[in-house]
């Protein structure tokens, strides 16, 4: 079981930065890769940046080179900073976490699917 809490949303105007960090709890500890999706008005959810048990980051295309994704390993929290927002980048930001599949001695995000948890969401609204 996984609970996770995400805080650090607001409203920005383009061109701004953001950090949004969540609070990761796992039920002994067991590794779960992590990630951020987030679902804009009238559109389906989608993934943001995910990073595996290791350390392994992968982004969208859209966000690539404006937002990053890292973890507190000690403080069970993971981050995702994002600057040079633009009004598209305007949604309900999601905290993920899901049990993935081993390789490489790691534990490895699936790519191109919903994970299994998430937490309640924290919005961003980027004015132009």
């Amino acid at each position: 079981q996984v609970q996770l809490a995400e805080s650090g949303g607001g409203s920005v105007q383009a061109g701004g930065s953001l950090r949004l960090s969540c609070a990761v709890s796992t039920y002994q500890g067991s590794n779960y890769c992590l990630g951020w999706f987030r679902q804009g008005p009238e559109q389906e959810r989608e993934g943001v940046a995910t990073i595996d048990s290791d350390g392994r980051t992968a982004y969208a295309d859209s966000v690539k080179g404006r937002f990053t994704i890292s973890k507190d390993n000690a403080k069970n929290t993971l981050y995702l900073q994002m600057n040079n927002l633009k009004h598209e980048d305007t949604a309900l930001y999601y905290c993920a976490a899901d049990s993935g599949y081993y390789r490489e001695h790691a534990v490895r995000c699936p790519r191109d699917k919903e994970f299994g948890y998430y937490g309640q969401g924290t919005q961003v609204t980027v004015s132009s």
